[in-house]
C-alpha cells in the first residue's frame, strides 16, 4: 500500500499555521529581537524542507479543516504516548517529534490519533495552533484505508537543536522570550513504516516545532511550523 501518514516535511504544509498564528506565537517569542520580517521569514522560507523520497507514496489531500475539535480525552488516546515531564525545549520537542512521526493503524483509531496528539499542546490559547498539528493527520477515509492494510510506523530521533537566527536573537536579548517562553527548535530523524505481507521503507524526517516551556512547568507544544528551519 502506497498510501501513509502525511510526511512531516513541512514544505507540504504551508497552510496549517497561517500568517497571522506564525506571527502571533514567533513574535512574541523573540519580541524585540528580531524585525517582523526575518521572524516571518525564519519560518516560513528560512529553512529547507525535506521532502520524501521518489519511492515513497504521495502523501494525502485530505486533511483536517483549521476548525476541527480535537477529541475529548474520554476517547482515549490509542498507541499515542502521553506528554514527557521533560522542562527542557529540545528534549521536549524531539519526543514531540518522535511522537508525531509514530503511529499505528492497527490499534490507534483517528479520533484517538487526534486526542493523543492534543494532550501534548499548551493550555495557553493564546499561544497554540492546534490546526497546524492536527493537520498532521489524514483524512478519515484515508486513515480507514491505512488501517485495512495495519500500517504503523516508528520514530528514530537523531537530533535536536534552536535553529541559528533564534539562538542569535536570544543571546542578544535573553530577556525578551520572558513573556511567553515560546522555543523554536528543529528536530531531524528518521521514520520507518510498515504494512500488510512485508511492506515498508524508512524516510528520513526533519520538522521545527514551537515548544512552550515556562519556569518550573513542564514543557508543552505550541504549533509545527509550515517548514524545516536549520
Amino acid at each position: 500500500m502506497r498510501n501513509r501518514f502525511p510526511s512531516l516535511s513541512l514544505s507540504s504544509y504551508g497552510a496549517g499555521w497561517s500568517a497571522t498564528r506564525r506571527i502571533a506565537i514567533v513574535a512574541v517569542a523573540v519580541a524585540g529581537l528580531l524585525a517582523l520580517a526575518v521572524i516571518v521569514a525564519l519560518l516560513t522560507g528560512g529553512g529547507t524542507g525535506h521532502h520524501a523520497p521518489d519511492s515513497a507514496a504521495p502523501a494525502p489531500t485530505g486533511s483536517p479543516s483549521s476548525s476541527e475539535a480535537a477529541p475529548k480525552p474520554s476517547s482515549g488516546s490509542g498507541s499515542v504516548p502521553k506528554p514527557p515531564q521533560i522542562a527542557e525545549p529540545v528534549a521536549y520537542a524531539k519526543a514531540a517529534a518522535q511522537m508525531l512521526w509514530s503511529y499505528d493503524t492497527r490499534d490507534t483509531s483517528r479520533d484517538e490519533q487526534l486526542a493523543g496528539m492534543r494532550a501534548w499542546m499548551t493550555t495557553e490559547t493564546k499561544y497554540a495552533d492546534w490546526a497546524s498539528v492536527a493537520g498532521q493527520v489524514p483524512d478519515p477515509v484515508l486513515w480507514s484505508r491505512m488501517a485495512d492494510q495495519d500500517q504503523h510506523a516508528t520514530a528514530h530521533i537523531t537530533e535536536g537543536h534552536y535553529p541559528g537566527a533564534f539562538k542569535q536573537a536570544l543571546a542578544e536579548d535573553p530577556s525578551a522570550i520572558t513573556e511567553a517562553y515560546v522555543y523554536v527548535v528543529t528536530v531531524n530523524g528518521k521514520q520507518t513504516l510498515s504494512w500488510k505481507k512485508g511492506g515498508g521503507g524508512a524516510e528520513e524526517r526533519a520538522v521545527t516545532l514551537a515548544v512552550q516551556c515556562r519556569p518550573n512547568h513542564d514543557c508543552t507544544l505550541a504549533a509545527i511550523a509550515p517548514s524545516v528551519t536549520q
